[in-house]
């Protein structure tokens, strides 16, 4: 299995091979424009960044799947505060598939500051004395004393988007 991941992100790349460490995965890093703000702030937002990451490393490709992950921020409907999202999308050149990772709140002060324009890995850096969370154990590492970190909540959203690809149960769908 061929996959081109639309990062050169460490934790993204970790997270395809990992996941999907049963297939042998031949994984193949694209540097790409997501198309979307740096810090996604919605569902939407985000699931478009992880679709049009997925399509650029195809295209830039001979792989079989492009995969693109994104996370984001967003309110959700019965769900106080501001929560993280990741979202990934995984895309044959015909049919593109999505998939959710883990959603966890944010911490008022920092939910205060991304509202107020910053991007959450700045933020959580500032927080924890930390350069360059993003790429290692991420917030969800933080905001989970370790119980999860980025690569195993991305790699969730890895799982859910190839899995259609992966069963039979999706044939029949149109």
């Amino acid at each position: 299995m061929k996959l081109a991941v639309g990062s050169t992100n460490p934790v993204k790349i970790d997270a395809v091979e990992r996941t999907l460490e049963s297939y042998e995965p031949t994984v193949i890093a694209v540097d790409v424009d997501s198309g979307v703000r740096e810090q996604p702030w919605s569902i939407e937002e985000t699931v478009t960044g992880a679709e049009t990451r997925a399509r650029r490393a195809l295209a830039a490709t001979d792989a079989d799947y492009g995969v693109g992950l994104e996370g984001g921020v967003t309110r959700l409907e019965g769900v106080p505060g501001l929560s993280l999202i990741m979202w990934g999308a995984v895309t044959d050149g015909t049919r593109t598939e999505r998939g959710s990772g883990p959603t966890l709140r944010l911490p008022d002060g920092v939910a205060e500051q991304v509202e107020a324009g910053a991007e959450l890995g700045p933020v959580m850096d500032d927080l924890l004395g930390t350069d360059g969370l993003a790429e290692s154990e991420g917030a969800a590492g933080a905001l989970t004393a370790g119980l999860t970190d980025r690569t195993q909540a991305l790699g969730e959203a890895v799982a859910c988007s190839i899995g259609p690809f992966l069963t039979a149960y999706y044939d029949s769908d149109d």
